[in-house]
């Protein structure tokens, strides 16, 4: 959680999570010193065929030291199991709430506790903007699904980061989700973006480029001639 009254900018650099429940995979990106937490929800979760439970520890056994954790259900219940997951796991657990009525009311009560609170399911500014007087540490613009309908999802991280700027808001940062490609990796963080959060598909691309390819060739060719 940032501090308040301090810039983020002044508190972190670009950080980059994955969005995945397959711990082999978050295991092995891990270890290459580039990922900085992890996001998941129901459907990954699923995907994965576990106990949402075991697969959060294991991500922390793997040293993540920010998982997000969806809870769902009604003001209560979201509160109640943000309070229990915060509690078992620890500083590593961010509560993932959905930007509605009551998911904004669980994260300011969520947030008096000083637990890390993502608003999930971002679609607009206003969404943004109640998100943050909500005491959210994070907001998640889905990019992609932005897209899926004819609109800008890129936009609208600039214009939440735009909002947050302009408005002096310290307190929340921008985390772009539903991100399909490394294009637009690069755009999110030129646009405002504190942390993308990507397939691990999208992350093993963020290495590659064609020109890079031909260039080390060509070294590899030339250096195969040196003289030894």
């Amino acid at each position: 959680m940032a501090v308040r009254g301090c810039p983020i900018y002044l508190l972190s650099i670009m950080k980059i999570f994955l969005d995945t429940a397959e711990t082999d995979v978050i295991r092995k990106h891990f270890n290459t010193g580039l990922i900085d937490g992890v996001t998941t929800n129901p459907t990954l979760i699923r995907k994965s065929g576990r106990n949402p439970e075991e697969v959060y520890q294991e991500i922390k056994d793997i040293g993540l030291q920010d998982i997000s954790m969806e809870v769902i259900g009604d003001k209560l219940n979201m509160i109640s199991e943000g309070r229990r997951l915060a509690k078992k796991f620890g500083k590593v657990a961010t509560i993932k709430v959905p930007c509605t009525p009551n998911g904004l009311a669980a994260c300011k009560e969520l947030t008096k506790d000083h637990i890390k609170v993502n608003v999930t399911l971002i679609f607009s500014p206003a969404q943004a903007i109640l998100s943050a007087k909500a005491g959210a540490t994070y907001v998640s613009p889905f990019v992609g699904r932005v897209d899926d309908n004819s609109f800008g999802g890129l936009c609208l991280v600039k214009d939440i980061a735009n909002i947050y700027t302009k408005q002096r808001v310290f307190d929340t940062q921008v985390l772009a989700a539903s991100i399909r490609n490394v294009r637009d990796v690069g755009r999110a963080f030129e646009y405002g973006a504190h942390i993308c959060t990507i397939p691990a598909g999208v992350f093993e691309k963020m290495y590659k480029h064609v020109l890079t390819d031909q260039g080390l060739d060509l070294f590899d060719k030339d250096w195969s001639h040196v003289v030894q």
